[in-house]
């Protein structure tokens, strides 16, 4: 244990063999991570004290353990765990070396993109890993920072054989390490718990005094040490004060508390200075000691007490020691600690820390104070680090003696608040805004941030139209602001759909269209918001042009950092409106805009659009790698992002299981989100994958489900098409004419367009007979050549074959079916491709069969750093383009190798040659 004279670690074999193992495998450049949780005292840090004195002569070793004091601080764990390598960050790439200097605040620079932090830091550990193996050893992580956790998460998903173990100790494990490797620590089994009991109670001790104890401590180690201390010899031979009513962990606390209570005053201020600088810097501890009039004895006294272990840091014994000492402590001695401390530290290396400090010293208000940690709000919103902003902001505005200033930056942290998730207590700070004197803008800003607030906690009618009340508050008074509270409710509105009829897109749409009339801006925002509400209000002829000019201006202007985030609309419309190549341009506009920026969480909106852009042109796997990335986004950002795009791969690939799986996910998080498109991604999802495998009354009911909502457009506009297949091969002809007519509906519209044109032929070849039917097929074929989308010149082909099939025009089928199984297999549309082989097997064509190899030689990410290398880059540069470390970059050229036969990166342009 790591409390002064505990015994050795007993009945934990099975705990330090998976510990043990994970070090084995990172010695064998496999690396690995396992998250350790159990309550507090449980013996967690006791294993890491363990692992580390076991393996420290064969491995190096980085350790750090997080502060509860730290924990709004952005990137302050990442920090403690990094600086000892930043050494080796002179190899990294420029990009991910200057984001990891930014996050640490060693330059200045505009917000990291968290990503290229986390991949930094990938890269960091493998460069440090080069010459011998490393283990990580992260306790008390549950206080690490929200940037950092989410660091340390996304790299611990992307470890593969850098020679790197990542051990994690937290008392619960978090969201961000839930899908990680576990090991949950309990407490003693009987036999080792009584033997532990009897070391720390070596004298006489009441029999039902000691069945007590083990009882109450479940077998904590900690606990079966410290209880018994809290107890006098009476006690412990009679047990008349054993009855508590507080958590076993504060119990703890008291307990340890009260074995430091006969220390002498000195030394009981040393430790509480310990406990409020959670850096453990042995050289800032010393210049606040010299504040407070402390010397070296107090220091010595400490260590032989066993509280505090004094190396290159001051650390204490066990993490409970830290928050025993600082709770017992009165105000005002912690007032005056931090004082000491924030006058130790320098205001020019670390100001946020010192802003921290002197706000924990402030008991009045006071406005220097409270400016100091607006600008550290600043800093750390432009690291990333919006909860922090959030806390320096909150209690800046306690901070602040003017009653004006106090609203104002109630305001900014009720928004940091809701941006950082969690709205609720934005609403809380909203409230005591209330009670101070506002502008008219600053009423409308509360107004449009409560709206937000309420409509991510409650998803009702009422947060639609309470977001749109906002933006017409706000017209007069901040024009950017309000049309972007507009899009807000709008979108809402739209996605809401079939679930929130009470606030109907069109009444939306027709409030914006009437606060808009004199609009006459050709700023992509403005026209794409006047756009999308013709489309929700008028349709979609009325919207055409508008949009059309939105469209070209998102492709052509500069735009700022609200009109890239609105991009995914333009997108949307652009499928609406069946324009294949605005939903292409915007689509990849937008991915690259916010890669430049570093936007997560616009990025997820826009990988999600170029997600469908890729299942559109039959590029499944690079479908996948969006979908990938959309995942590492929400392992770095936590902000809840789309769930449909594996679920329509799945549905795509012809994979049943899967399907049936997400489609639970997705319609659960649409009901949960009151998102009505998220039940029409679903219904078309299984009316796709049940058409690919030949199921129709399944694919049909599930695309009727659509028929009463093809005027939202969108998914349930494309599974019209769906319907029509399914029913025409179940005999449901009314079925199949009523989508017929729908799609007229919504193809008719927009006009010569290819894109529609060629939908409604395949639906009306379908329906037809004979010669008519020929024709419309041959011209669904030709016109979606033109847009160009694979996928449904080969489903037109895979039907027109079938139709000449059953009419016994064997020759003739076989000419459309082979380039449609040829197409389909190749793309793995793999329930069509399927489908597709069973007709040309009727016709008598056998077919040659596709090994894995010769369907996918090379994954998507391979191809690309094979062609990377190929012109050129190193590992590191190839790293730093893709966002992966160079060890990555080196496993996939091997395999690259391997599959192509070669043996060097001068073999690579003829063997790609051969292979494009």
């Amino acid at each position: 244990m790591a409390i002064a004279g505990t015994p050795g670690l007993r009945g934990r074999e099975r705990e330090l063999g998976e510990l043990d193992a994970l070090v084995a495998r990172a010695r064998s450049s496999r690396s690995g991570t396992l998250v350790v949780s159990g309550e507090a005292g449980v013996g967690k840090t006791a294993l890491l004290d363990g692992l580390v004195d076991r393996v420290s002569a064969r491995v190096q070793v980085a350790r750090m353990t997080a502060s509860e004091a730290e924990v709004e601080l952005p990137y302050a764990g990442l920090h403690l765990l990094c600086t000892p390598m930043m050494a080796a960050a002179a190899r990294l790439p420029a990009p991910q070396r200057e984001a990891l200097e930014a996050a640490f605040g060693l330059r200045d620079a505009d917000r990291p993109n968290p990503f290229l932090v986390g991949v930094a830091v990938l890269g960091l550990l493998g460069e440090t890993a080069a010459e011998r193996a490393l283990l990580c050893v992260i306790d008390d992580a549950q206080w690490l920072d929200e940037v950092s956790a989410r660091a340390v998460a996304f790299v611990a998903r992307r470890l593969s054989d850098e020679g790197v173990a990542i051990a994690i100790a937290m008392r619960v494990v978090d969201e961000p390490f839930a899908d990680l490797p576990q090991l949950a620590v309990a407490g003693l089994g009987d036999a080792d718990a009584r033997e532990l009991l009897r070391g720390a109670l070596p004298g006489a001790i009441d029999a039902r005094v000691r069945d007590q104890l083990l009882a109450e401590s479940r077998g904590n180690p900690l606990a079966l040490q410290e209880l018994p201390r809290a107890l006098s010899a009476a006690e412990l031979a009679g047990g008349f004060a054993l009855a508590r009513s507080a958590p076993l962990e504060s119990r703890i606390e008291q307990s340890l508390a009260a074995r430091f209570a006969p220390l002498p005053a000195p030394t009981r201020m040393l430790l509480l200075l310990a406990a409020a600088d959670p850096t453990g810097d042995s050289a800032l501890l010393w210049r606040a000691s010299e504040a407070l009039g402390l010397d070296a004895g107090a220091l010595d006294a400490a260590q032989q007490a066993g509280a505090v272990v004094v190396g290159a840091r001051v650390a204490f014994r066990h993490p409970l020691m830290r928050s025993a000492v600082y709770g017992a402590a009165t105000a005002d001695d912690r007032r005056a600690v931090h004082a000491a401390l924030a006058e130790a530290t320098d205001v020019e290396r670390d100001p946020d820390r010192r802003a921290w400090h002197r706000a924990s010293a402030t008991l009045w208000p006071d406005e220097d104070v409270a400016h100091d940690l607006e600008r550290s709000a600043a800093r750390a919103r432009t690291r990333g680090g919006i909860a922090a902003a959030a806390a320096f902001l909150e209690r800046a505005a306690e901070l602040s003696p003017e009653p004006a200033r106090r609203a104002q930056r109630l305001l900014a942290a009720a928004e940091a608040k809701h941006d950082a998730g969690a709205s609720q207590a934005a609403l809380r700070l909203l409230d005591s805004a209330r009670d101070h004197p506002l502008t008219p803008l600053q009423e409308a800003l509360i107004a449009r941030l409560r709206a937000r607030a309420d409509y991510t906690l409650h998803r009702d009618a009422s947060g639609v139209r309470d977001l749109l009340s906002a933006a017409q508050a706000l017209d007069p008074l901040d024009r950017t602001l309000a049309r972007d509270t507009y899009l807000l409710a709008l979108s809402a509105a739209i996605n809401a759909g079939r679930l929130d009829e009470s606030a109907s897109a069109s009444t939306v749409a027709q409030a914006i269209l009437d606060a808009t009339a004199q609009d006459t801006s050709d700023r992509a925002l403005d026209l794409i918001l006047r756009g999308q509400a013709l489309l929700a209000a008028e349709g979609q002829s009325a919207a055409l042009p508008t949009l059309r000019r939105a469209w070209r201006a998102f492709a052509e202007q500069p735009l700022d950092a609200l009109e890239v985030s609105w991009m995914w609309f333009g997108a949307r419309a652009a499928q609406d409106l069946w324009d294949a190549e605005a939903m292409r341009t915007l689509a990849r506009r937008q991915v690259e805009l916010a890669h430049e920026s570093g936007a997560l969480t616009v990025l997820s909106s826009a990988l999600s659009q170029l997600m469908v852009v890729h299942v559109f042109d039959g590029r499944l796997d690079a479908g996948e790698a969006a979908c990938d990335e959309i995942d590492a986004i929400l392992s770095v950002t936590g902000h809840p992002l789309p769930k449909a795009g594996r679920l329509f791969l799945a549905a795509y690939r012809g994979q049943a299981d899967e399907v049936a799986h997400w489609a639970r996910e997705v319609r659960a998080d649409g009901h949960a989100r009151r998102e009505g498109y998220a039940l029409s991604a679903a219904n078309l999802a299984e009316a796709v994958l049940y058409n690919g495998l030949g199921r129709y009354a399944d694919a049909l009911e599930a695309g009727r489900r659509e028929l009463p909502h093809t005027a939202e457009l969108y998914h349930a506009m494309r599974a019209l098409l769906e319907v029509v297949e399914a029913a025409t091969r179940t005999g449901d002809a009314a079925t199949a004419q009523e989508a017929l007519q729908r799609l007229r509906d919504v193809t008719e519209p927009v006009g010569d367009n290819d894109w529609a044109q060629a939908m409604l032929a395949l639906a009306e070849a379908q329906l037809a007979d004979g010669d008519a039917a020929e024709v419309r097929y041959l011209r669904a074929i030709e016109l979606f050549g033109r847009v160009p989308v694979p996928m449904l010149v080969a489903r037109s082909q895979l039907l027109y074959g079938e139709l000449l099939r059953r009419g016994q025009r064997r020759i003739d089928a076989r000419a459309q079916l082979r380039p449609a199984y040829e197409v389909l297999s190749a793309c793995g549309y793999h329930a069509f491709a399927e489908r597709a082989a069973r007709e040309l097997a009727a016709t008598g064509e056998t077919l040659r069969a596709r090994t894995p190899e010769s369907l996918d030689v090379l994954t998507d990410q391979e191809r690309t750093i094979a062609q990377l290398a190929r012109e050129g880059l190193t590992n590191r540069e190839i790293g730093g383009r893709l966002f992966i470390s160079a060890r990555t970059v080196e496993y996939h050229l091997r395999k690259v190798f391997l599959r192509l036969g070669i043996g060097s990166r001068a073999e690579l342009k003829q063997a790609l040659d051969a292979l494009d």
